[in-house]
């Protein structure tokens, strides 16, 4: 198929996709239909309760969730917190992440992998499909095991839509299973009762009617079938089923109709909840198979359930950085050490050093005395020329870290790579984290002592803008002080290692002006933090909501406790029953910033969408900056509350002053869709307002919070066209993308021009783009980037690649950002097998259980050709685990397990895991005796020693 034939094809289905192929991913058309979003929300949310209940019982704190359909992200996060007490303040923000994060890769597989049967279980493609879901199950095992829990979110979402879209498209239902087919996960076990090629499977539907349009033979028969679908075809194969639905054309053809369950109006919509519900626990067992091959931890680390931050530093190593690094160094293990075992420890610790002409390696560690030791190997040493490589390190940085993650750059020297600029503000916005530079001696007007030869440098007002710059982009802060004062600075960062950190109010003022600016404070913020930057001329007052203020002269005052350090204020608010509107009002002519955060389970995500026109449109996630003079729709998640009512939702411009009202429309679970029209130039951010009316409180309060990231609108379009989600070593991934030039939101047709193109990825992988796109006609203009994945790749590793369309003038930019995993093909798809040698016995009297032992004893191996076992760990059981190795006679290793127990606890699930993910389950159970000694090691043990000892 030729690129232009694919454009078209792609632009139809943007344009003319039916939903109705496949549950609906985002939001049903139909309120009482279940959707892709419902099922991967309601699955990790029952999963990830379990694995807590079940870590709850091991190490003895209380788990009282009762796991069913009731279950709420607030919910699972409380009941998941060892503290459990309702007092403490818990943040959802990254748990509701990470699961938006999954459902929107889910939805996205209907965009992008539209045309493939295999993705859909279309066409009686089972053996395709259940290889997609392996191969992706692999990929994520990969990711996890490499700690790139994001990349291993991304392909987790896609897996769970092929998995999902087999109960709705097949007629397993109609068959009367009543539990999922657990040969899809496991790709060792055959499909069976598969209708084969020229085998009937359906006849016409009478009058509009399909409920019995599958033929009598083929349930009689048990086989197994799934319909065919076809945009612009309506052939296939003889007396086969069809998908069903307007936009499928083989409907139209004997036998007419369709055996879709995929909502209630579908041709099998009847069936529709309960090919929901078994997606739900197909869903769950998926879920269950990595969690047994990762691990109880890295498995919550998947699902993102921490309610803390990470700590990730970008530092600059040159010469003249020692007391940087110092100062570094203190405050992270002061942080570490404070936090370790709590509830408030990192989730990660991320380390980037750069100098010139180089920069990382990355150290990304859930290890917290890796990261010491990483972070105390640090030398400040050589230094060269004075710009160093500092947008590069904070490249890496940006694609580790989880979505709204704080990042601090420590640097005394301008970026030499500042052409990455709009890299890095496309890899902020995507990202949406945000980014504090810690800046020392800029433009310092005392003299710099030398430093073993090494030349003494200054940052010019000029360089130092570039990092303000992205500062503001991110809702940052760009914190001036000398190499002294740095220790009094860096506060900030123990402020944001908190937990449930929110940000109720930020304005960027530049240039400069005398302005008053007003906050809501309510009931729900604790320990409240003011940060107010700009020159030395710079004063301010505050006054609370009482009436009484408070000036800037006042280092400890009644609302405040203020410290100044460099051009940074730092105001510890005692705004503790002082809720209501709150004002700050700055006097200055220079720029300024001034930003309020707090603690507080209340805050909120939000995500960029568009919309998906079609018989069931639906939305996607929207790809760089929504468009100047058209509309945006934004999807915003309410977190950490079932009491809140969101009354208003903004893009506010401070620079402005420019407000742009939004048009709510509620979705379920605290969701909304926001909608703008005629969306302005500028540098927007999004203001959320609302009321709370918890139970705790009599009368309803109201509260206010922003989001960090600025969104700015382009007149360019920048859209791309993939069907690689993930690369084996070796490979090379083609993007194909399209920029456009648009008016009013949408392509300008008549508009001609020049972009300059930029294609950057966070690993240094060889790349090929054209540097500029000329648009001739129609408004648009295509290019290719190409992306070379190395063959000494590590399985599990991801890739960021960035692509980046810049008018003539530079005035205008907009991007693309796409994340690939790199995945190498595995070959052992066989699950380590058990051999039981030997189970000892206990006595059928409970009263003495306590003083009796039983052991189980049983050979793991891989095969010949497996790849080796990798861990052995007790999956239900509450004994001691043993394990070694032996050499059978064929030459095979052996795993030899040996597992004792007390006998009031008499059965044991062991999980076998090779080196690639596959798992094996190992079962035993104590042989119960009615009376006489309880053996210790049965004569079948002693045979397996002795055969171990001859076979070493």
């Amino acid at each position: 198929m030729s690129q232009t034939v694919r454009m078209v094809v792609l632009v139809v289905l943007l344009l003319l996709v039916d939903h109705t192929h496949s549950f609906q991913p985002l939001f049903s058309s139909k309120g009482n239909s279940t959707t892709h979003r419902d099922i991967t929300q309601r699955a990790v949310l029952i999963k990830t309760a379990q694995v807590c209940r079940d870590i709850a019982a091991e190490e003895g704190w209380g788990f009282s969730l009762t796991i069913d359909d009731s279950l709420t992200v607030e919910k699972v996060q409380r009941a998941c917190s060892s503290t459990g007490t309702s007092t403490s303040v818990l943040s959802t923000v990254r748990y509701q992440t990470s699961i938006a994060i999954m459902y929107f890769t889910n939805a996205l597989v209907d965009v992008v992998f539209a045309l493939s049967e295999e993705h859909h279980f279309d066409d009686e493609t089972f053996t395709g499909g259940r290889d997609v879901i392996t191969a992706g199950v692999f990929a994520v095992k990969s990711s996890v095991k490499q700690e790139n829990y994001g990349a291993g979110r991304l392909v987790l979402g896609q897996v769970c839509h092929t998995l999902q879209d087999f109960y709705s498209h097949s007629n397993w239902v109609e068959l009367g299973n009543k539990s999922p087919y657990a040969a899809l996960i496991k790709p060792d076990q055959t499909l069976e009762n598969l209708a084969g090629p020229s085998v009937p499977t359906c006849r016409n539907c009478t009058d509009g009617n399909c409920e019995n349009n599958l033929l009598p033979d083929l349930q009689q028969q048990g086989l197994l079938t799934s319909g065919y679908f076809n945009l612009f075809s309506s052939e296939k194969p003889a007396g086969k089923c069809s998908h069903g639905g307007s936009f499928d054309k083989t409907s139209r053809k004997d036998p007419i109709g369709g055996i879709s369950k995929d909502d209630t109006g579908s041709s099998h919509g009847s069936l529709h909840h309960q090919a929901a519900d078994l997606a739900v626990n197909a869903t769950v067992e998926l879920l269950e198979d990595i969690r047994l091959a990762v691990g109880n931890k890295k498995f919550l680390q998947l699902m993102g359930l921490s309610q803390s931050t990470v700590l990730c530093f970008v530092i600059d190593t040159t010469g003249s950085m020692s007391d940087d690094i110092a100062e570094a160094k203190r405050v992270s293990f002061e942080i570490i050490d404070s936090k370790r075992g709590t509830q408030q420890e990192p989730s990660a610790y991320i380390l980037v050093p750069f100098n010139d002409p180089g920069f990382g390696p990355l150290v990304m560690t859930t290890n917290a005395d890796i990261f010491k030791d990483s972070i105390n190997a640090l030398t400040a040493s050589g230094g060269g020329d004075i710009p160093e490589m500092c947008l590069s390190g904070l490249q890496l940085a940006l694609t580790a870290a989880p979505s709204t993650s704080e990042i601090f750059v420590f640097t005394d020297a301008p970026a030499k790579d500042a052409h990455l600029k709009s890299t890095i503000t496309a890899l902020i916005e995507s990202s949406k984290s945000v980014v504090t530079f810690m800046l020392t001696d800029v433009l310092a007007s005392r003299r710099r002592r030398s430093l073993q030869g090494v030349r003494p440098r200054a940052m010019s007002q000029a360089d130092a803008q570039l990092y303000r710059d992205l500062a503001r982009a991110s809702g940052g802060q760009a914190i001036e002080v000398t190499k002294d004062d740095l220790s009094k600075a860096t506060t900030v960062i123990e402020d944001s290692s908190a937990s449930a950190v929110v940000t109720v109010f930020q304005v960027v003022s530049n240039p400069g002006k005398p302005d008053n600016f007003s906050f809501t404070v309510d009931g729900s913020l604790k320990n409240m933090t003011a940060y107010i930057t700009g020159k030395s001329s710079l004063t301010f007052s505050i006054t609370s909501a009482t009436g009484v203020t408070q000036s800037s002269s006042e280092s400890s005052g009644p609302l405040a406790t203020l410290t100044t350090t460099g051009n940074l204020r730092r105001l510890s608010l005692n705004a503790e029953n002082q809720t209501g509107l709150w004002e700050i009002s700055v006097n200055s002519n220079d720029p300024y910033s001034v930003k309020v955060i707090g603690q507080s389970s209340v805050n909120f995500i939000y995500n960029l969408v568009e919309a998906h026109e079609g018989a069931h449109g639906d939305y996607s996630l929207k790809e760089g900056r929504p468009l100047t003079g058209g509309n945006a729709t934004i999807l915003v998640t309410v977190t950490g509350s079932d009491t809140v009512t969101v009354k208003e939702v903004t893009l506010f411009d401070s620079s402005g002053p420019t407000e742009v009202n939004g048009t709510l429309q509620s979705v379920g679970s605290g969701s909304f869709l926001v909608t703008f029209t005629d969306v302005p130039a500028g540098d927007f951010v999004l203001r959320l307002k609302g009321e709370d009316s918890a139970t705790s409180r009599s009368t309803h309060s109201s509260f206010q919070r922003q989001a960090s990231t600025q969104i700015k609108p382009s007149s360019i379009s920048v859209t791309t066209q993939t069907n690689n989600t993930s690369a084996e070593p070796g490979s090379t991934i083609s993007v194909n993308f399209t920029v456009a030039a648009t008016s009013n939101g949408v392509v300008n047709e008549t508009a001609t021009g020049t972009f300059t193109i930029q294609a950057n990825n966070d690993r240094s992988y060889t790349s090929t783009s054209p540097s500029t796109l000329t648009i001739a006609s129609g408004g648009k203009a295509e290019g290719t980037v190409t992306l070379t994945v190395p063959s000494s790749a590590a399985s599990g590793t991801d890739v960021t690649l960035t692509i980046e369309a810049q008018n003539a003038d530079a005035t205008d930019i907009n991007y693309a950002v796409l994340r690939f995993s790199v995945a190498a093909k595995v070959t052992d798809t066989t699950s380590p097998t058990c051999q039981v040698v030997s189970t000892t016995n206990c006595t059928s009297s409970s009263s003495a259980c306590s003083s009796l032992q039983w052991m189980f004893v049983a050979n793991i191996t891989d095969g010949v050709n497996g790849t080796g076992i990798e861990s052995v760990s007790i999956n239900q059981g509450n004994g001691t685990l043993n394990t070694s190795t032996a050499v059978g006679m064929d030459g095979m290793n052996i795993t030899v397990v040996s597992y004792s127990a007390s006998c009031c606890s008499q059965s044991v699930r062991l999980a076998a895991v090779d080196n690639v993910g596959n798992v094996g389950i190992c079962e035993g159970k104590a042989v119960t005796s009615t009376g006489g000694r309880t053996l210790t090691v049965s004569h079948w043990l002693w045979i397996s020693v002795a055969l171990s000892i001859i076979w070493r």
